[in-house]
């Protein structure tokens, strides 16, 4: 099967430029000006950019919270993620008491239903010797990157002994660490206080979590890193103060390097004060404007590295059923901390979302150029992620993930236009310029305009090898 796109506008991480792209089978064949080849499908792409995919390197479907369950799964949540303009997912196996290898099994049981490309993280929540024996099997497995939490007391997090100790095996067998960063033992402390006053409404789930809790464990972690020589990747960048650490760790040469999400970019902890507030709870949450403009400086000045978006949906009142797919669903959701915020599920939907957010309040704002979109969204999570040039790549023999993105279509974005299995959009009302036209995942057309073309099942599982430092 071979499809000829032709008189497109190609953007990658570092160059833009007028080409043609054949794709035979999985492929991209070849790349040029005025391509000729018999070809089975011939696409105009005439006024159009071509992306690579998307590479979204942080969600969690099928995640059990709080007596639910997060509404999107392996199918719903990758055939949203395709209607943006996204093609690869990376998701995270939570670790049972079975080990490694039978918590990725029942991850790749509920994948099986996987609509595009996935691979997996391990969330390292337990730590002993017998675990730290196990940890290199897990490249074996494909999976290069070990999640450790400094917050969740009891439940999720390392003591930072057992996280150095991770740090040195992740150096030592080409793994990478991804860290969640807030202060828990702070967290314990006001979240028991605010309790104990009755102040149980949504905005107290930030004022429980302070931003300087972000920001000191962010610098922790990067001292770790150095003091271990092994990278650190810091998930869901948040706070001004961490674009700062950030910035002075990499000047002094640490292997660090920093996500953040779009939720951080536009919202505020001003939002969690609303009647609807429990819309925006998530972990850690929304913060200032000041940071947000913070962290827009992080990405026009190249601090951060990707843009990710720690998609993990509920339900803003699962009570009421949704229609998705002709068929009536219903989810418990948020309702279930109406009375209390700590019981409130903690996440967001925003898998279709990045990508022509991103375009129009980045991008056509000024904010980014075409080509960092394309770096933070696709490219540079491959390379980190040991994907590239396999994925995030515009080059012969990359899988043609490929993205026909129409520059001028308009949207009136809202839930009712996402394929977010939720209730509601964080993004509702906001007029968008740009957005995805047509997306192939190797090279098979999966969304065409408003037409779902895709299926469960033809995802693939990638192993992925040892990343790039950027």
């Amino acid at each position: 099967m071979k499809t000829l796109i032709q008189n497109g506008t190609l953007i990658t991480a570092s160059e833009t430029f007028t080409s043609d792209i054949l794709i035979e089978d999985e492929k991209i064949a070849r790349i040029g000006l005025n391509l000729e080849a018999d070809s089975d499908h011939r696409v105009d792409a005439t006024g159009k950019l071509i992306l690579p995919g998307g590479v979204d390197p942080h969600a969690h479907l099928d995640l059990q919270m709080f007596g639910t369950v997060s509404s999107d799964d392996h199918y719903t949540g990758h055939k949203a993620a395709a209607f943006g303009g996204t093609t690869t997912v990376m998701d995270f196996v939570v670790l049972d008491e079975k080990g490694f290898e039978h918590s990725v099994d029942v991850w790749m049981k509920m994948a099986e239903k996987a609509a595009i490309d996935y691979s997996f993280h391990m969330n390292l929540t337990r730590f002993d010797e017998k675990i730290a024996g196990k940890i290199p099997s897990l490249m074996k497995m494909g999976i290069q990157t070990l999640k450790v939490f400094t917050a969740y007391n009891g439940r999720l997090r390392l003591d930072d002994g057992g996280i150095f100790k991770a740090l040195q095996i992740a150096r030592d067998n080409g793994m990478l660490v991804m860290a969640h960063c807030e202060n828990g033992d702070v967290i314990e402390t006001l979240t028991a206080e605010a309790l104990a006053e009755g102040r149980t409404s949504p905005i107290w789930h930030a004022l429980t979590r302070p931003a300087w809790g972000a920001v000191e464990a962010t610098l922790r972690m990067a001292a770790m890193a150095e003091q271990a020589d092994a990278p650190v990747y810091i998930v869901h960048m948040n706070a001004g103060g961490e674009v700062d650490m950030l910035k002075y760790a990499r000047e002094r040469g640490v292997k660090v390097m920093g996500e953040t999400c779009p939720q951080y970019l536009f919202f505020s902890m001003d939002h969690l004060a609303r009647p609807d507030g429990a819309k925006w709870i998530c972990s850690p949450p929304m913060r200032t404007e000041t940071d947000n403009a913070r962290l827009w400086e992080g990405l026009t000045q190249n601090i951060l590295q990707t843009v990710g978006t720690d998609h993990c949906p509920f339900f803003y009142n699962g009570t009421q059923p949704i229609v998705y797919e002709g068929s009536e669903v219903f989810i418990p959701g948020k309702e279930l901390g109406r009375d209390d915020f700590t019981k409130i599920p903690n996440g967001l939907p925003g898998i279709q979302d990045r990508m022509p957010i991103l375009w129009t309040y980045g991008v056509k704002a000024g904010y980014i150029t075409p080509n960092q979109f394309v770096a933070f969204t696709s490219t540079n999570p491959a390379k980190i992620f040991g994907l590239y040039p396999r994925k995030g790549a515009l080059v012969p023999g990359a899988d043609a993930d490929i993205v026909i993105w129409d520059p001028e279509k308009q949207v009136k974005y809202g839930v009712a236009h996402s394929h977010q299995r939720t209730d509601y959009n964080l993004y509702e009302g906001w007029d968008l310029t740009g957005y995805p036209e047509k997306v192939f995942l190797r090279g098979r057309l999966i969304v065409d305009g408003d037409e779902w073309k895709g299926r469960r099942g033809d995802g693939k599982f990638l192993k992925r090898s040892e990343g790039m430092v950027l």
